[in-house]
């Protein structure tokens, strides 16, 4: 199966066995011609059955044999993850929400409350949308950063085709108060590393660390200390906003 789908502004060409890879992606089909093409062979399944089973027993917990055309879903991220370098654009796990014409990004270690804050911003503001709520991809412009949607989603699958220019990134922390300050880029760089889809090659990895850097030039972070009630949503749009 062949189809072309358009992320962050460039077209991709995806070879894929299944079909799986055409619905997830359906609504980032282009007729445009592509940029580069992604062709997914046995091998690249393969290989990503044995990383979720070395992930597994790494983190000690049950393992789960997926179908092929899961995984292939997978090896297909993973292409287009590389690919995308050669564009000034790289993926970042975290929850994009859009509100106003911009781009709201929060990213937290497991378990703390990314999904449920980004929930709150839907409940506070009526316009407000998620853009992606796992995998988003940030783009380098000259004007600033485009924080793009794609359909590999997280579990909820909430995800639109836009790009919107990157207000700020926040870190979310657990606290007893909702409260928000602004940290530099140096106090957060550790963790913005680990958030970042790092890939194998040594010439990607430069690329990519070349465009943390040109991240932390050119938006603003933050670190949202959060008990988990709504009036966060509040507190973070005016904190991202002052």
């Amino acid at each position: 199966m062949e189809f072309t789908i358009c992320l962050a502004q460039v077209n991709i060409k995806i070879k894929s066995i299944y079909g799986e890879v055409f619905n997830l992606c359906k609504d980032y089909i282009t007729e445009n011609s592509p940029d580069f093409t992604v062709e997914i062979s046995p091998e690249d399944i393969e290989f990503e059955r044995e990383k979720s089973k070395r992930e597994a027993k790494f983190e000690k917990r049950r393992y789960f044999d997926f179908d092929n055309s899961y995984l292939e879903t997978l090896a297909v991220y993973r292409k287009i993850a590389v690919g995308l370098l050669d564009y000034r654009a790289f993926v970042m796990h975290g929850a994009v929400v859009g509100l106003d014409g911009y781009a709201y990004m929060f990213t937290a270690p497991s378990g703390v409350g990314k999904t449920t804050h980004t929930r709150f911003w839907l409940e506070v503001f009526p316009d407000a949308f998620v853009v992606n709520g796992d995998k988003p991809v940030l783009k380098i412009t000259d004007t600033g950063i485009l924080a793009c949607g794609t359909p590999w989603a997280g579990k909820e699958g909430e995800n639109r085709n836009t790009s919107l220019p990157l207000k700020g990134i926040c870190l979310l922390m657990r606290g007893k108060e909702n409260e928000i300050k602004e940290v530099t880029f140096k106090e957060i760089f550790p963790f913005i590393i680990g958030q970042t889809y790092r890939p194998y090659g040594e010439e990607e990895m430069i690329k990519t660390m070349q465009y943390i850097k040109d991240l932390g030039e050119r938006v603003k972070f933050y670190l949202l200390k959060c008990n988990l009630d709504s009036c966060a949503a509040n507190i973070a749009f005016d904190g991202m906003n002052k």
